[in-house]
Parts: structure tokens; sequence; C-alpha cells
């Protein structure tokens, strides 16, 4: 079955694309100016994660953010990058280098999270 797209979804979605960074819900809520409720919100950015078509990155304080996938499937996520999160400002970035970390045999890895914390370079410049 087929899912229906909404005004709201196609909000969300458009706002991803146009980011160039990851966002937070409270982020998405505070740019679409509470248009779509935050519920709703959290509900949209974890089916577009089913569908493939966004990334989740944990940051170190618990927070859920949120980058559009590049070439990704519901059925192939492929996010073997490193994530960058500032200090200062907050921004989370990925980072475009894939990373290759080798596990013991037999074991079978299903997802990779490691977000580099420090100072982007604005922030950093500006310091």
């Amino acid at each position: 079955m087929s899912r229906r797209n909404t005004a709201s979804q196609s909000a969300v979605l458009q706002l991803l694309r146009e980011s160039d960074c990851a966002l937070n819900q409270d982020m998405v809520a505070e740019r679409l100016d509470s248009v779509v409720n935050r519920s709703t919100i959290y509900r949209i950015l974890n089916r577009f994660v089913e569908d493939g078509l966004v990334h989740r990155i944990v940051g170190e304080d618990g927070r859920q953010y949120f980058a559009k996938c590049s070439d990704c499937t519901a059925e192939a996520h492929h996010h073997d990058h490193p994530h960058f999160h500032c200090v200062s400002c907050e921004r989370v970035e990925c980072l475009s280098e894939p990373l290759r970390i080798g596990v013991p045999a037999g074991y079978l890895p299903q997802q990779l999270n490691v977000t580099v914390s420090g100072y982007c370079r604005d922030c950093n410049q500006n310091s």
C-alpha cells in the first residue's frame, strides 16, 4: 500500500533538501514557523528515515538530527561517513569521507554512528 503525501511532508522534505546541514526536530519546527505541529514533524522525520529519504544522526547529547540522503532507498541506507557537531553553534554536518572500520569475523554491522565534536570553520575563525 502506498503512502499518501501531505502538504506537511512536502514542506519538511523541501526544508531538508534546501538545508546545508542536518536539522533536529526543534530546528524544523522553528524554520517552518509552527505551521506543522511538533508530533507531526516527529512522525514525518521517522517516516522519511524508514523510506530512505533522510538519515538519522544521534548527537552526543542524545538529540536526533536528520540529513537528506544522497543515494539511499528504503532497502539500502549507506551512511558510513562521519558527522561533525559544532559545540558552539550546534550545527551538525555530514563529512564526505567514508569510514572503513574492521569488525571481527562473523560480525555483521548494521549501523555506524561517528560524530566528531569541536568548532566549525565559522566558529573557529570568529573565536
